[in-house]
């Protein structure tokens, strides 16, 4: 399996995952040209995707979802609330109702020889998910936007091969920023993002000893930078009840602009 980061960060969402047969996205939060020019980039096209899976409707996640659905009548699958929420979302235009195949967390489906794994996150969204995906023994996961995490998420997330986890924020810079208090409340909130102290919380939870690559994603443009979200966590894993180090594992940060390198497992 292949996994790929196109895009992360607050501003726009775009992850490859995918094996030789089967070619998926997790959400499509950039234009059409940058979602081309990413998967160019990796050997592939946009026409050669077989499925988009959508986490939510928040902007930053279906930005380019209507226009490589119109271009390429891409099949997406998000739960119903969320498909219902894209559907009243008039920034991404008209979208064809039959290409969306309404999921549920914690039902498996196939797409080609992969099979998904939703589960349920807590974020403000209409029904949020995030997404394991397996090929054979291979297992990678796409873990964003939870306000916080419990037993449920921890064991959903364990026996991974790659571990694409949300750290969204430094605690301090967001209350010392100029966001206004609601809107920092509503990101430190149980349905808002996890903190780089968090996500190396939960990191420490769910490593093993054949985990083969972190990749830490959906950083805040204004309230984090990725030198401080390597670190944190990094020292997280280190303090925590665990039995490893935070650099017993490759940690990579993924850029909102830039194509990380592609991690096969």
């Amino acid at each position: 399996m292949d996994i790929c980061s196109i895009a992360s960060g607050s501003s726009g969402n775009c992850i490859y995952v995918g094996t030789d047969h089967c070619h998926l996205m997790v959400d499509a939060g950039i234009s059409g040209k940058r979602i081309e020019n990413g998967l160019n980039s990796i050997g592939l096209k946009t026409a050669e995707i077989d499925g988009i899976l959508v986490t939510h409707e928040h902007s930053d996640h279906i930005g380019g979802l209507g226009v490589v659905t119109r271009k390429y009548g891409l099949p997406v699958y998000a739960t119903k609330e969320t498909i219902d929420a894209i559907l009243h979302t008039r920034s991404i235009g008209k979208v064809e109702e039959s290409l969306f195949h309404p999921i549920e967390p914690d039902m498996d489906f196939s797409i080609g020889d992969i099979t998904i794994k939703p589960f349920s996150i807590s974020h403000d969204a209409a029904n949020p998910v995030a997404y394991v995906m397996e090929n054979g023994s291979k297992k990678v996961a796409v873990a964003t936007d939870m306000g916080k995490y419990d037993d449920y998420i921890v064991d959903k997330l364990q026996g991974l091969d790659v571990l694409l986890l949300e750290a969204n924020h430094d605690i301090r810079m967001l209350q010392a920023g100029s966001y206004p208090y609601p809107l920092k409340r509503r990101i430190l909130g149980e349905k808002g993002h996890l903190s780089n102290e968090a996500s190396g919380q939960l990191l420490g939870k769910v490593l093993h000893d054949n985990m083969k690559k972190v990749i830490l994603g959906h950083l805040s443009k204004e309230n984090n930078y990725a030198q401080l979200a390597y670190e944190t966590v990094r020292l997280e894993v280190t303090m925590g009840d665990n039995p490893y180090d935070g650099s017993d594992f490759p940690i990579v940060v993924a850029k909102r602009d830039e194509v990380t390198d592609l991690v096969n497992v």
